[in-house]
């Protein structure tokens, strides 16, 4: 079992800079696989980034793509989001994921433990 806990959402302005966290408990950290999706209102949980259990693979999604940063510190037992020039269409709930792959996964199905979210509301 792994317990995984989203924090640093908050209310921002469009082209301001957020980084979200995700504290894991449980399991060994570093053997894991690790993504963040969001989830806005009305819409389906899509993803946005994912990095290996090294922190040397990442993916993105096209629509974060030269915005946001994905990195991990597997002694802190932390991943974060660095989420830049902020858009309101990036509003929604964030959420990050474990996933036991090896290489970083892009779809849900991947993951097996979710954390709760958190929400991150950029004003245009």
């Amino acid at each position: 079992q792994v317990q995984l806990v989203e924090s640093g959402g908050g209310l921002v302005q469009a082209g301001d800079s957020l980084r979200l966290s995700c504290a894991a408990s449980g399991r060994t950290f570093s053997n894991y696989a690790m993504g963040w999706f969001r989830q806005a209102p009305g819409k389906e949980r899509e993803f946005v980034a994912s990095i290996n259990s090294r922190g040397a693979i990442t993916q993105y999604a096209d629509s974060v793509k030269g915005r946001f940063i994905v990195s991990r510190d597997n002694a802190k037992n932390t991943m974060y989001l660095q989420m830049s020039s902020l858009k309101p269409e990036d509003t929604a709930v964030y959420y990050c994921a474990v996933s036991p792959n090896n290489l970083p996964p892009i779809t849900r199905a991947s993951y097996i433990y979710w954390g709760q979210g958190t929400q991150v509301t950029v004003s245009s």
